[in-house]
């Protein structure tokens, strides 16, 4: 079986081109070695789409003046933290390009992960915890008995953090205690046409799809947030309702950085604390905007990601996909609301997800709760971009688009008739699907 993570220079695959089978070479249908029967295909992930990103970019019909935010706030998403601006004292990774990279600045995991690089910077002293790999995924860990981020890397050690001699979480002790779980990062792309979103339209695009979805055994339900009962949408359980809640958390929890949205420490130890507080803040004398403003701006205005060009493999692929059902949870459209930016004005896009939580099952359950989502419970992950990404599901336990879908059914899981439909599919016909989804 190929390796997702391969890069395919010519694109997605199709099933009517050249196969490598059994180790017997086949051009255009004719046998290399001799002129025995064809087997049968293996569907496979064809791996990681070549060609241009088709990512990373603004919203289309810009003015001067929002380019101009849009390339402000891109600036600081690259930004390197040190101690002096905020970093740490408890940290997973010192800039918000690092985690979201892949295929290009907004996305998710790279093929090199810089947390291995980022745990001695400045000579600091800290272990590479064992779930943390160069090749792997970035990845942050969760303790169950607490449910909270515990953050892989400390301070100490540093350069720029003299008198800072706290320690990194016993790791080891609690994966033998089975108390850990990991999270990925998600995708950024296209986010500003999911927050600009209405309540409505999503709950009307589930709603249409109701009967379908009971014949299957599929349910889901909204992460409505609790303060104002509206609709939450971003993180891998819905747990967020804005973007810039989701920019503020993700800078005091990743990188350690205090600002106007969590302006507390997580960190007690009085010796590793070297700034004033809130560490990001608005600038109100000389009129500039904190960097929780600016990460907020870039992904409000950030491009949704480009397909590739269809074949007629992927052009097959796209109504297996939805005979099979998986568009029932992965809904393929929706439309925003009305907006002062031209490129999220009323725009129909197609991100394949509901926005709701549903239940997993056994297999992925991660028995964290956050919001309305159990444990068991995690947001329909949008495939848009899907065929540049590298890692798969909520904790990046696999690379291969195939393992990724199978996952989806286990005891308990909303998804199991989907699956059973997918599995009774023709070897061509999930091939079909896969060369689909990695052209998304």
């Amino acid at each position: 079986m190929a390796k997702s993570r391969r890069l395919s220079a010519g694109g997605v695959a199709d099933t009517t081109t050249t196969v490598l089978l059994a180790g017997t070479f086949f051009f255009a249908g004719e046998a290399f070695a001799d002129h025995s029967p064809a087997p049968a295909i293996t569907p496979h992930d064809p791996g990681v789409r070549g060609g241009p990103a088709g990512a990373g970019g603004p919203v289309p019909g810009l003015d001067n003046q929002s380019t101009e935010f849009f390339q402000a706030g891109l600036g600081v998403f690259e930004e390197y933290e040190g101690v002096a601006l905020g970093l740490g004292p408890r940290f997973n990774l010192d800039r918000c390009a690092g985690c979201h990279a892949q295929p290009a600045t907004g996305g998710t995991s790279p093929s090199i992960n810089p947390q291995i690089a980022v745990a001695a910077a400045n000579g600091a002293q800290n272990s590479i915890p064992s779930f943390v790999s160069l090749n792997g995924p970035v990845r942050e860990a969760r303790f169950l008995t607490d449910g909270q981020v515990h953050d892989l890397f400390v301070i100490t050690g540093r350069s720029d953090a003299p008198g800072c001699s706290i320690a990194q979480p016993d790791f080891a002790g609690e994966l033998s205690r089975g108390n850990v779980i990991f999270r990925v990062p998600t995708p950024l792309f296209g986010t500003g046409l999911i927050e600009n979103t209405s309540d409505q339209n999503l709950i009307n695009d589930a709603a249409a799809v109701a009967d379908r979805r009971s014949a299957l055994g599929v349910s889901g339900h909204f992460n409505y947030n609790g303060n104002d009962g509206t609709i939450a949408r971003f993180g891998w359980k819905a747990q967020n309702k804005s973007l810039m809640v989701f920019a503020g958390e993700a800078y005091n929890v990743e990188m350690g950085v205090t600002n106007e949205l969590f302006t507390n420490e997580r960190e007690y130890d009085p010796s590793c604390q070297y700034n004033a507080l809130p560490e990001d803040t608005t600038d109100i004398q000389n009129g500039q905007a904190s960097d929780v403003t600016l990460f907020t701006a870039f992904m409000r205005l950030l491009a949704a990601p480009e397909p590739a060009p269809a074949t007629p493999s992927i052009t097959r692929g796209e109504q297996v996909f939805n005979n099979a059902g998986c568009d029932l949870c992965h809904i393929p459209q929706h439309t925003t609301s009305a907006s002062i930016i031209a490129g999220v004005n009323k725009v129909t896009y197609r991100p394949f997800s509901d926005f709701t939580v549903h239940n997993m099952g056994e297999g992925l359950r991660d028995q964290i709760a956050q919001g309305d989502a159990t444990g068991d419970e995690f947001r329909t992950a949008p495939l848009w971009g899907v065929g540049q990404r590298i890692f798969f599901l909520h904790d990046g336990r696999t690379d291969d688009l195939l393992q990724a879908i199978l996952a989806h059914g286990s005891v308990g899981s909303e998804a199991n008739g989907v699956i059973a439909n997918f599995r009774a599919l023709t070897t061509h016909q999930q091939q079909d699907l896969l060369n689909f989804l990695r052209s998304l």
